[in-house]
């Protein structure tokens, strides 16, 4: 297989993006590595997305991702207000896109996401190596005029460097947006750690079905 050079684009996916309060704060610290601190919340951010068509990337083909882990503090996006984020888990559906992401330090695993909109409904859920772990119930409306834009910023870990990317996006949101439930369904997978309190805390959000991002990975070492 030829290798991939970054960076990657990818266009048009169909994404739910939001973030929580923990159930289990201490568990969700314990999960960042030494050399980066958690928010002061302990939040949870978990991306849920599908590219439908080979067509919408550069070179990945058609695939589904749900990524998920810790806001951190001090690390922000080059906007100096989104917090970075570490990733704790990622359920990817591709093996081009896992090799790519390994790589760059990405913790990738085998998983699949399905996005299903029945009207204003909207029900997102991620299995990893076939067992459902992860399910979102979402209202949702239409896109308007409104759009996202700006860089998100990551942290990864490879060969013991921490390394940091920033990963550029444009997204149409739809109106409104509701998170109605979050069902964390494997308290044996170590994804489990990261369920939500009781009731729903959803700190911010958004489903849009037109988001394009580029995909750059790890691009330069943490201070």
């Amino acid at each position: 297989m030829t290798e991939l050079v970054a960076p990657q684009l990818v266009v048009n996916s169909r994404m739910i993006y939001f973030g929580w309060v923990p159930a289990d704060p201490d568990a969700v610290a314990a999960l960042v590595p030494e050399g980066l601190e958690p928010a002061p919340n302990r939040q949870v951010f978990m991306n849920q997305y599908v590219v439908d068509d080979a067509g919408q990337t550069s070179g990945f083909g058609a695939y589904s991702l749900t990524y998920i882990g810790p806001d951190l503090s001090g690390v922000d996006a080059p906007d100096g207000v989104t917090p970075g984020r570490w990733w704790t888990h990622y359920f990817n559906s591709s093996p081009v896109v896992r090799e790519y992401a390994l790589a760059r330090g990405v913790p990738a695993t085998v998983g699949t996401t399905t996005i299903e909109v029945r009207g204003h409904r909207l029900v997102a859920t991620t299995e990893a190596d076939g067992v459902p772990v992860i399910r979102t119930t979402a209202r949702v409306g239409r896109t308007g005029d409104a759009v996202n834009r700006g860089q998100l910023r990551y942290l990864t870990r490879l060969d013991g460097r921490l390394l940091s990317g920033n990963y550029p996006f444009v997204a149409e949101p739809v109106d409104p947006f509701e998170v109605e439930s979050l069902e964390f369904l494997a308290p044996d997978h170590p994804v489990y750690a990261l369920r939500p309190a009781a009731p729903l805390q959803v700190a911010w959000g958004f489903y849009s079905p037109r988001s394009s991002f580029a995909y750059p990975g790890g691009e330069s070492v943490l201070d």
